[in-house]
């Protein structure tokens, strides 16, 4: 009851009663976020062009049954505006995107269309509109000139991409600064806006292709030998609501605070969260029920496309503005996102719906007795 409490009271309360649109929201993050703002008090709107995979968090939470939810696609630009102006919202988080990067090797264009022209159109619906929103842009910690370097990227530095998937959000950056300093950066403008990154997100209900947490649940599930691409590439792994707690207190920040208005923030771990890959395969299958260990995974040879090895954040903007930083520890990382699949797979009877909003309210008692500030 207390946790319930406090969640209705969280985020000093703004979201209740407000319509929230995600965008994206069939999606493993939209998934997770919707239902979040649906326990905050929010009327939550979302639409998006499929359901992106199966089974999916999306309806398997039962997200339609919680929210108003349309099947639009963002690229089509008059109809994104209609839906929008149709809504109203008060709020909008904007999470629509082609995630993978594997994908954006095969299908760059379909890329580059969904994530630049999708967020243009995102934009311009925006400028269009003649009543106050504010907007999340949710990229993604990818849309850096990844060089490799050891410390973590700052909000200032350098945008860029080697592969289609992060030019295509080093681009989305560009179009958010564009629209902002062109028509959002003024007096008269009823738009307040951020831009929001984040990477490496792993947690329950995640079933996208070629991304290692959901290969391997995929693959345990049916008592297959997960293979390993690169088992020394380093990440800095960390459970989906934690960025989401990021994300909705820039929305609390900028409903309150128009100086914060164009300011992008990053949300990462500690940096002892930087494990291998094979660090968290070994942690995570030891919450999985099977039986012999040796034929759990298998390490093969890199793949011809490029991914970065290392790649972290400096979230110290988020710190200083937002009086935010990471919650959970590594273990819980882990023991959250295994315990979910585990349960979905291995005990079939349980209401995952109800299991996913508890493990939402475990984070938040988590942030309350470590005294998190964007509670």
């Amino acid at each position: 009851q207390h946790s319930l409490e406090k969640m209705v009271t969280m985020f000093n309360n703004i979201y209740t009663g407000k319509k929230v649109l995600v965008t994206g929201n069939t999606g493993f993050k939209g998934g997770w976020l919707s239902l979040w703002l649906k326990e905050l008090g929010a009327e939550v709107y979302g639409f998006s062009k499929d359901i992106p995979c199966e089974p999916s968090l999306f309806e398997i939470s039962k997200l339609d049954a919680h929210m108003n939810h349309t099947i639009l696609d963002i690229r089509d630009l008059e109809a994104t505006v209609k839906k929008i102006e149709n809504i109203k919202p008060d709020f909008i988080f904007h999470l629509a995107a082609q995630p993978i990067v594997k994908l954006s090797y095969e299908e760059p264009v379909d890329t580059m269309s969904s994530n630049i022209m999708g967020t243009v159109h995102i934009l311009e619906a925006m400028r269009r509109l003649n009543f106050p929103v504010v907007a999340v842009m949710i990229t993604s910690d990818k849309c850096y000139d990844n060089v490799e370097w050891e410390w973590g990227y700052k909000e200032t530095d350098a945008l860029g991409g080697k592969d289609p998937y992060s030019a295509s959000k080093g681009a989305a950056e560009l179009m958010i600064k564009t629209y902002f300093y062109s028509y959002f950066n003024m007096p008269e403008s009823k738009v307040r806006l951020s831009a929001a990154r984040a990477g490496n997100v792993i947690g329950g209900g995640d079933w996208a292709a070629n991304r290692l947490v959901p290969d391997m649940f995929r693959s345990w599930s049916k008592k297959e030998t997960v293979t390993i691409r690169s088992p020394f590439a380093t990440r800095p792994w960390q459970h989906v609501l934690e960025p989401l707690s990021g994300y909705l207190k820039v929305g609390q920040a900028l409903f309150e605070n128009k100086e914060l208005n164009g300011m992008a923030f990053n949300f990462g771990p500690n940096s002892d969260q930087n494990k291998s890959v094979l660090d968290l395969l070994n942690e995570i299958s030891k919450y999985w029920e099977h039986s012999d260990e040796n034929e759990m995974f298998e390490i093969i040879p890199n793949p011809n496309f490029h991914e970065a090895g290392l790649l972290k954040l400096n979230c110290d903007r988020a710190l200083h503005y937002l009086n935010w930083k990471p919650t959970m520890h590594f273990d819980e990382t882990v023991e959250f996102t295994a315990s979910w699949f585990n349960t979905y797979y291995n005990k079939k009877e349980t209401d995952m719906h109800q299991f996913t909003v508890d493990q939402i309210k475990r984070y938040i008692a988590f942030a309350e007795k470590r005294h998190s500030g964007w509670l």
